[in-house]
Protein backbone atom coordinates (compact mmCIF):
# COMPACT_ATOMS: atom_id res chain seq x y z
CA UNK A 1 0.00 0.00 0.00
CA UNK A 2 1.40 3.67 -0.95
CA UNK A 3 1.99 5.28 2.37
CA UNK A 4 0.01 8.09 1.45
CA UNK A 5 -3.14 6.09 2.32
CA UNK A 6 -2.20 4.85 5.63
CA UNK A 7 -4.47 7.36 7.46
CA UNK A 8 -7.35 5.71 6.40
CA UNK A 9 -6.19 2.33 8.27
CA UNK A 10 -5.40 3.78 11.44
CA UNK A 11 -7.72 2.42 14.18
CA UNK A 12 -9.99 3.91 16.19
CA UNK A 13 -11.86 3.27 19.51
CA UNK A 14 -15.74 4.10 20.41
CA UNK A 15 -16.41 5.70 23.84
CA UNK A 16 -18.10 2.21 24.73
CA UNK A 17 -14.67 0.62 24.15
CA UNK A 18 -14.89 -1.29 21.12
CA UNK A 19 -12.05 -0.71 18.90
CA UNK A 20 -12.75 -0.34 14.61
CA UNK A 21 -10.00 -1.42 12.89
CA UNK A 22 -10.09 1.44 9.67
CA UNK A 23 -11.36 3.98 8.89
CA UNK A 24 -13.37 2.45 6.03
CA UNK A 25 -17.31 1.58 7.08
CA UNK A 26 -19.43 0.03 4.61
CA UNK A 27 -22.76 2.74 3.76
CA UNK A 28 -26.10 0.35 3.87
CA UNK A 29 -26.53 -0.29 0.78
CA UNK A 30 -29.91 -0.99 -0.53
CA UNK A 31 -29.67 -3.90 -2.95
CA UNK A 32 -33.68 -4.28 -3.01
CA UNK A 33 -33.46 -8.03 -2.68
CA UNK A 34 -34.87 -9.69 0.07
CA UNK A 35 -37.34 -12.82 0.25
CA UNK A 36 -41.50 -12.63 1.33
CA UNK A 37 -40.34 -12.44 5.22
CA UNK A 38 -37.42 -10.46 4.49
CA UNK A 39 -34.89 -13.93 4.04
CA UNK A 40 -31.57 -13.39 2.54
CA UNK A 41 -32.12 -14.21 -1.53
CA UNK A 42 -29.26 -16.23 -3.51
CA UNK A 43 -28.85 -12.96 -5.27
CA UNK A 44 -28.12 -11.38 -2.09
CA UNK A 45 -25.69 -13.91 -1.36
CA UNK A 46 -23.75 -13.30 -3.92
CA UNK A 47 -23.71 -9.57 -3.60
CA UNK A 48 -22.55 -9.81 -0.54
CA UNK A 49 -19.78 -12.28 -0.22
CA UNK A 50 -16.04 -10.76 0.52
CA UNK A 51 -17.76 -7.70 -0.77
CA UNK A 52 -16.25 -5.38 1.83
CA UNK A 53 -13.58 -7.90 2.74
CA UNK A 54 -10.78 -5.04 4.67
CA UNK A 55 -13.42 -2.69 6.12
CA UNK A 56 -13.24 -1.54 9.73
CA UNK A 57 -17.03 -1.37 9.89
CA UNK A 58 -20.37 -3.20 7.95
CA UNK A 59 -23.67 -1.11 8.30
CA UNK A 60 -26.28 -3.72 7.15
CA UNK A 61 -28.79 -1.72 5.14
CA UNK A 62 -32.69 -1.13 6.41
CA UNK A 63 -33.87 -3.49 8.25
CA UNK A 64 -37.72 -3.12 9.45
CA UNK A 65 -38.73 -2.93 12.62
CA UNK A 66 -42.53 -3.47 12.46
CA UNK A 67 -44.45 -4.82 9.48
CA UNK A 68 -46.18 -1.49 8.62
CA UNK A 69 -43.14 -0.15 7.88
CA UNK A 70 -42.17 -2.54 4.84
CA UNK A 71 -41.61 -0.16 1.96
CA UNK A 72 -39.79 -2.44 -0.14
CA UNK A 73 -37.91 -5.73 -0.41
CA UNK A 74 -35.92 -5.49 2.60
CA UNK A 75 -34.81 -7.67 5.54
CA UNK A 76 -37.11 -7.86 8.85
CA UNK A 77 -36.15 -7.71 12.28
CA UNK A 78 -39.73 -7.95 14.35
CA UNK A 79 -40.12 -11.36 15.16
CA UNK A 80 -37.60 -14.58 16.41
CA UNK A 81 -38.65 -16.03 13.01
CA UNK A 82 -36.15 -13.66 11.46
CA UNK A 83 -32.74 -14.53 13.91
CA UNK A 84 -31.78 -17.34 11.38
CA UNK A 85 -31.38 -14.49 8.52
CA UNK A 86 -29.70 -12.09 10.60
CA UNK A 87 -27.73 -14.65 12.31
CA UNK A 88 -26.37 -14.87 8.21
CA UNK A 89 -25.67 -11.57 7.78
CA UNK A 90 -23.61 -10.92 10.82
CA UNK A 91 -21.79 -14.25 9.84
CA UNK A 92 -21.19 -13.05 6.32
CA UNK A 93 -19.88 -9.74 8.25
CA UNK A 94 -17.57 -11.23 9.84
CA UNK A 95 -15.98 -13.60 8.36
CA UNK A 96 -15.08 -10.45 5.93
CA UNK A 97 -13.16 -9.12 9.59
CA UNK A 98 -15.66 -6.02 9.61
CA UNK A 99 -17.52 -5.25 13.00
CA UNK A 100 -21.40 -5.13 11.90
CA UNK A 101 -24.43 -3.01 12.69
CA UNK A 102 -27.79 -3.19 11.54
CA UNK A 103 -29.64 -0.31 10.58
CA UNK A 104 -33.36 -0.30 11.38
CA UNK A 105 -35.73 1.78 10.26
CA UNK A 106 -39.26 1.71 9.01
CA UNK A 107 -40.94 3.58 6.02
CA UNK A 108 -43.26 5.38 7.68
CA UNK A 109 -45.91 7.26 4.78
CA UNK A 110 -43.53 5.66 2.35
CA UNK A 111 -44.70 1.69 3.19
CA UNK A 112 -46.02 -0.47 0.58
CA UNK A 113 -49.73 -1.39 1.55
CA UNK A 114 -49.19 -4.44 -0.62
CA UNK A 115 -46.19 -5.26 1.48
CA UNK A 116 -46.92 -4.67 5.12
CA UNK A 117 -48.91 -7.82 5.73
CA UNK A 118 -52.69 -6.77 6.50
CA UNK A 119 -51.38 -3.65 8.44
CA UNK A 120 -51.94 -0.27 7.70
CA UNK A 121 -49.74 2.63 6.39
CA UNK A 122 -49.11 4.38 9.14
CA UNK A 123 -47.29 7.66 9.77
CA UNK A 124 -47.05 10.39 12.34
CA UNK A 125 -49.52 12.53 10.02
CA UNK A 126 -52.24 11.22 8.16
CA UNK A 127 -53.38 12.33 4.10
CA UNK A 128 -56.47 13.50 2.94
CA UNK A 129 -56.76 10.94 0.74
CA UNK A 130 -56.84 7.66 2.79
CA UNK A 131 -53.09 6.45 1.50
CA UNK A 132 -51.81 6.61 4.88
CA UNK A 133 -53.21 7.33 8.55
CA UNK A 134 -52.22 9.12 12.01
CA UNK A 135 -50.45 7.13 14.30
CA UNK A 136 -52.23 7.06 18.02
CA UNK A 137 -50.51 8.45 20.60
CA UNK A 138 -50.21 4.72 22.07
CA UNK A 139 -49.21 3.55 18.66
CA UNK A 140 -46.07 5.96 18.65
CA UNK A 141 -44.99 4.87 21.82
CA UNK A 142 -45.44 1.02 20.92
CA UNK A 143 -43.25 1.68 17.84
CA UNK A 144 -40.57 3.03 20.16
CA UNK A 145 -40.37 -0.52 21.95
CA UNK A 146 -40.28 -1.75 18.44
CA UNK A 147 -37.12 -0.68 17.76
CA UNK A 148 -35.80 -1.63 20.86
CA UNK A 149 -36.95 -5.27 19.99
CA UNK A 150 -35.74 -5.33 16.72
CA UNK A 151 -32.53 -4.10 18.13
CA UNK A 152 -32.82 -7.11 20.48
CA UNK A 153 -33.20 -9.82 17.89
CA UNK A 154 -30.29 -8.03 16.41
CA UNK A 155 -27.99 -8.77 19.64
CA UNK A 156 -29.12 -11.51 19.75
CA UNK A 157 -28.18 -12.62 16.17
CA UNK A 158 -24.53 -11.74 17.31
CA UNK A 159 -24.49 -8.36 15.45
CA UNK A 160 -22.01 -5.92 17.28
CA UNK A 161 -24.51 -2.55 17.52
CA UNK A 162 -27.40 -0.76 15.54
CA UNK A 163 -28.03 2.03 13.57
CA UNK A 164 -30.86 3.84 14.24
CA UNK A 165 -32.48 5.49 10.43
CA UNK A 166 -33.35 9.01 11.27
CA UNK A 167 -32.42 9.83 7.41
CA UNK A 168 -33.75 10.09 3.95
CA UNK A 169 -37.11 10.53 4.77
CA UNK A 170 -38.28 7.90 6.26
CA UNK A 171 -40.61 7.35 9.67
CA UNK A 172 -37.88 8.72 11.92
CA UNK A 173 -37.37 12.00 9.93
CA UNK A 174 -41.08 12.41 9.63
CA UNK A 175 -41.29 13.07 12.70
CA UNK A 176 -38.77 15.21 13.21
CA UNK A 177 -39.92 17.39 9.88
CA UNK A 178 -42.97 19.81 10.02
CA UNK A 179 -43.66 18.73 6.55
CA UNK A 180 -44.92 15.44 7.76
CA UNK A 181 -45.08 16.01 11.46
CA UNK A 182 -48.51 17.90 12.48
CA UNK A 183 -49.33 16.34 15.58
CA UNK A 184 -50.35 19.12 18.32
CA UNK A 185 -50.03 16.21 21.07
CA UNK A 186 -46.79 14.85 23.01
CA UNK A 187 -44.93 14.04 19.76
CA UNK A 188 -45.63 17.51 17.66
CA UNK A 189 -46.06 20.99 17.77
CA UNK A 190 -42.49 22.96 18.68
CA UNK A 191 -39.25 21.31 17.00
CA UNK A 192 -39.11 19.88 21.25
CA UNK A 193 -41.85 18.07 20.66
CA UNK A 194 -40.82 16.14 17.03
CA UNK A 195 -37.33 15.35 18.17
CA UNK A 196 -39.41 13.10 20.88
CA UNK A 197 -39.66 10.28 19.34
CA UNK A 198 -36.12 9.73 17.77
CA UNK A 199 -35.11 10.86 21.53
CA UNK A 200 -37.18 8.01 22.94
CA UNK A 201 -35.78 5.31 20.53
CA UNK A 202 -32.30 5.85 21.40
CA UNK A 203 -33.72 5.54 25.60
CA UNK A 204 -35.07 2.24 25.04
CA UNK A 205 -32.48 0.73 22.77
CA UNK A 206 -30.41 1.78 25.64
CA UNK A 207 -32.25 0.81 28.09
CA UNK A 208 -32.57 -3.04 26.65
CA UNK A 209 -28.16 -3.02 26.23
CA UNK A 210 -28.25 -2.29 29.96
CA UNK A 211 -30.71 -5.47 30.76
CA UNK A 212 -28.42 -7.48 28.67
CA UNK A 213 -25.40 -5.83 30.51
CA UNK A 214 -23.93 -5.06 26.63
CA UNK A 215 -22.11 -2.09 26.92
CA UNK A 216 -20.32 -2.68 24.09
CA UNK A 217 -23.57 -3.03 22.14
CA UNK A 218 -22.77 -0.06 19.35
CA UNK A 219 -26.17 2.53 18.73
CA UNK A 220 -24.99 5.12 15.89
CA UNK A 221 -27.86 7.22 14.69
CA UNK A 222 -28.32 8.48 11.16
CA UNK A 223 -29.55 11.81 9.74
CA UNK A 224 -30.09 13.74 6.70
CA UNK A 225 -29.61 17.24 7.36
CA UNK A 226 -31.64 19.32 5.23
CA UNK A 227 -35.31 18.94 3.64
CA UNK A 228 -36.78 21.56 0.79
CA UNK A 229 -39.93 23.08 1.14
CA UNK A 230 -40.92 25.95 3.48
CA UNK A 231 -41.46 23.87 5.96
CA UNK A 232 -38.50 21.14 5.67
CA UNK A 233 -36.05 20.54 8.14
CA UNK A 234 -33.28 23.32 8.33
CA UNK A 235 -29.60 23.11 9.20
CA UNK A 236 -30.62 25.07 12.07
CA UNK A 237 -33.13 22.73 13.00
CA UNK A 238 -30.51 19.70 12.52
CA UNK A 239 -28.12 21.40 14.91
CA UNK A 240 -30.56 21.20 17.81
CA UNK A 241 -31.05 17.38 16.94
CA UNK A 242 -27.09 17.04 16.86
CA UNK A 243 -27.59 18.98 20.14
CA UNK A 244 -30.05 16.74 21.84
CA UNK A 245 -28.04 13.36 20.42
CA UNK A 246 -24.84 14.45 22.03
CA UNK A 247 -26.46 13.94 25.12
CA UNK A 248 -27.57 10.50 24.33
CA UNK A 249 -25.43 7.30 25.05
CA UNK A 250 -24.52 6.57 21.31
CA UNK A 251 -21.42 5.15 19.89
CA UNK A 252 -21.28 7.57 16.43
CA UNK A 253 -23.31 10.10 14.32
CA UNK A 254 -23.55 9.41 10.15
CA UNK A 255 -24.83 11.88 7.76
CA UNK A 256 -26.59 10.75 4.58
CA UNK A 257 -25.16 12.94 1.75
CA UNK A 258 -25.54 12.71 -1.72
CA UNK A 259 -22.42 14.64 -2.21
CA UNK A 260 -19.84 14.90 0.55
CA UNK A 261 -18.86 18.60 -0.26
CA UNK A 262 -22.29 19.98 -0.90
CA UNK A 263 -23.16 23.36 0.73
CA UNK A 264 -26.10 24.55 3.18
CA UNK A 265 -29.05 24.93 1.71
CA UNK A 266 -30.26 27.57 4.85
CA UNK A 267 -30.20 27.74 8.22
CA UNK A 268 -26.85 28.48 8.85
CA UNK A 269 -23.84 29.53 6.53
CA UNK A 270 -24.54 28.77 3.37
CA UNK A 271 -20.90 29.42 2.18
CA UNK A 272 -19.78 26.20 4.53
CA UNK A 273 -20.38 22.43 3.64
CA UNK A 274 -23.29 20.57 5.67
CA UNK A 275 -20.16 17.93 6.58
CA UNK A 276 -18.02 21.60 8.57
CA UNK A 277 -21.03 22.47 9.87
CA UNK A 278 -22.11 19.55 11.46
CA UNK A 279 -18.72 18.55 12.24
CA UNK A 280 -17.76 21.73 14.03
CA UNK A 281 -21.18 21.32 16.06
CA UNK A 282 -20.21 18.34 17.24
CA UNK A 283 -16.71 19.27 18.53
CA UNK A 284 -15.23 15.73 19.07
CA UNK A 285 -17.52 14.53 21.12
CA UNK A 286 -18.55 11.36 19.29
CA UNK A 287 -17.07 9.78 16.13
CA UNK A 288 -18.72 11.28 12.84
CA UNK A 289 -19.06 9.41 9.48
CA UNK A 290 -19.38 11.06 6.40
CA UNK A 291 -20.49 9.87 2.93
CA UNK A 292 -21.33 11.36 -0.47
CA UNK A 293 -20.47 10.01 -4.42
CA UNK A 294 -16.34 9.05 -2.49
CA UNK A 295 -15.28 6.68 -5.85
CA UNK A 296 -11.49 6.36 -5.91
CA UNK A 297 -9.03 5.73 -2.96
CA UNK A 298 -7.66 9.02 -3.62
CA UNK A 299 -11.50 10.55 -3.08
CA UNK A 300 -11.40 8.96 0.02
CA UNK A 301 -8.59 10.25 1.40
CA UNK A 302 -9.20 13.53 0.56
CA UNK A 303 -12.59 13.39 2.31
CA UNK A 304 -10.99 12.15 5.56
CA UNK A 305 -8.21 14.65 5.70
CA UNK A 306 -10.42 17.74 5.52
CA UNK A 307 -11.02 16.71 9.64
CA UNK A 308 -14.65 16.73 9.23
CA UNK A 309 -15.06 13.08 10.17
CA UNK A 310 -14.11 10.38 11.76
CA UNK A 311 -14.72 7.28 9.09
CA UNK A 312 -15.76 7.53 5.63
CA UNK A 313 -18.86 6.06 4.37
CA UNK A 314 -18.55 4.26 1.19
CA UNK A 315 -21.77 3.32 -1.09
CA UNK A 316 -21.10 3.00 -4.83
CA UNK A 317 -17.65 2.33 -4.82
CA UNK A 318 -18.20 -0.49 -3.05
CA UNK A 319 -21.10 -1.73 -5.47
CA UNK A 320 -18.74 -1.09 -8.68
CA UNK A 321 -15.77 -2.23 -6.70
CA UNK A 322 -16.53 -5.62 -4.98
CA UNK A 323 -12.31 -5.76 -3.61
CA UNK A 324 -12.38 -2.29 -3.06
CA UNK A 325 -9.86 -2.27 0.00
CA UNK A 326 -7.92 -5.04 -1.91
CA UNK A 327 -7.10 -2.84 -4.70
CA UNK A 328 -5.99 -0.37 -2.56
CA UNK A 329 -3.89 -2.30 -0.39
CA UNK A 330 -1.93 -3.74 -3.54
CA UNK A 331 -1.16 -0.55 -4.81
CA UNK A 332 -3.80 -1.29 -7.81
CA UNK A 333 -6.11 1.70 -6.96
CA UNK A 334 -5.70 2.84 -10.48
CA UNK A 335 -8.40 0.16 -11.44
CA UNK A 336 -10.79 1.70 -8.93
CA UNK A 337 -13.85 2.07 -11.34
CA UNK A 338 -16.14 5.08 -11.14
CA UNK A 339 -18.77 3.56 -13.60
CA UNK A 340 -20.44 0.80 -14.24
CA UNK A 341 -19.47 -1.22 -17.88
CA UNK A 342 -22.54 -3.34 -19.46
CA UNK A 343 -19.75 -4.79 -20.65
CA UNK A 344 -18.81 -6.78 -18.08
CA UNK A 345 -22.20 -6.73 -16.22
CA UNK A 346 -21.13 -10.05 -14.46
CA UNK A 347 -18.48 -8.58 -12.75
CA UNK A 348 -20.27 -6.49 -10.35
CA UNK A 349 -23.10 -9.13 -8.91
CA UNK A 350 -26.08 -6.95 -8.73
CA UNK A 351 -29.22 -7.82 -7.83
CA UNK A 352 -32.02 -7.90 -10.49
CA UNK A 353 -33.38 -4.57 -8.94
CA UNK A 354 -30.21 -3.07 -9.03
CA UNK A 355 -29.45 -3.78 -12.77
CA UNK A 356 -33.23 -2.38 -13.61
CA UNK A 357 -32.17 1.11 -11.39
CA UNK A 358 -28.62 1.28 -13.23
CA UNK A 359 -30.47 0.57 -16.47
CA UNK A 360 -33.35 3.64 -15.80
CA UNK A 361 -30.45 5.67 -15.24
CA UNK A 362 -31.03 6.47 -11.69
CA UNK A 363 -28.72 8.37 -9.64
CA UNK A 364 -29.20 6.10 -5.88
CA UNK A 365 -26.77 3.27 -8.33
CA UNK A 366 -23.71 4.40 -9.96
CA UNK A 367 -23.96 5.64 -13.10
CA UNK A 368 -22.95 3.21 -16.31
CA UNK A 369 -20.89 4.34 -19.38
CA UNK A 370 -23.01 3.41 -21.67
CA UNK A 371 -26.24 5.12 -20.08
CA UNK A 372 -24.98 7.94 -17.48
CA UNK A 373 -27.33 9.13 -15.25
CA UNK A 374 -31.18 10.29 -16.27
CA UNK A 375 -32.70 11.09 -12.82
CA UNK A 376 -30.80 13.06 -10.36
CA UNK A 377 -32.03 13.43 -6.96
CA UNK A 378 -32.18 16.60 -5.29
CA UNK A 379 -34.31 16.06 -2.33
CA UNK A 380 -31.78 15.40 0.39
Amino acid sequence: MKAKYQPLFQPYILNNGVEIKNRLTVAPLTIYDSGADGEMTEAGRRFWQNRFEGFGLYIMPFTNVHPSGIGFESPNAFNERHLPTLREYAEIAHAQGAKAVVQIAHSGLRADPSMTQGHDVIAPTGDMYGRFRTMTEQEVWDMVQSYAYAAELVMKAGFDGVEIHGANGWQIQQFVSAATNLRTDHWGGSLEKRLRFPLAIIDAIDEMRQKHHRPDFIIGYRFSPEEPGSDGITMKETLTLVDALLEKPLQYLHISLWDFYKKVRRGADTSLTRMQVVHDRINGRLPFFGSGNLYTADDMLKAYQTGWVESVSIGKSIMLNPNLVELIETDREDEIQTAFDWEQADFYRYTPAMLQGTRAGTDFFPPSKQRGVRYKTEHF
